[in-house]
């Protein structure tokens, strides 16, 4: 049986949110649609989401997801949260995944 480049995309992520989940940090979770891009903080060991951000209602493209990323980032450190395991969901490390992460970095967050 042939996989598709969808299904190799979500069993890597599979096995990385496992990876993660091990690590009992706070994950930053990324997730992309054709329209906008989402982030969320999540706990795994409560199972809670602790703060989201979006850029539905703003700017789209690499100059919203480095304002998610700020965004994130400011809402993580409100919550005294500095150090993140970061989750790009499968998404290659390029793009908006990357502006995001970096305008993260760049607030405060260490991966």
């Amino acid at each position: 049986m042939k996989t598709t480049k969808l299904e190799r995309r979500l069993s890597r992520a599979r096995r990385h949110h496992a990876r993660a989940r091990a690590s009992e940090r706070i994950r930053l979770v990324i997730f992309k649609s054709n329209k906008a891009i989402y982030a969320q903080l999540v706990d795994d060991s409560q199972g809670k989401i602790l703060a989201s951000s979006s850029n539905l209602k703003g700017t789209s493209g690499i100059e919203g997801a480095k304002l998610v990323g700020k965004e994130i980032a400011e809402k993580a450190i409100k919550l005294k949260i500095d150090v993140i395991s970061f989750d790009r969901n499968g998404y290659p490390y390029h793009g908006q995944i990357q502006a995001l992460a970096d305008s993260a970095r760049e607030s405060g967050l260490k991966f």
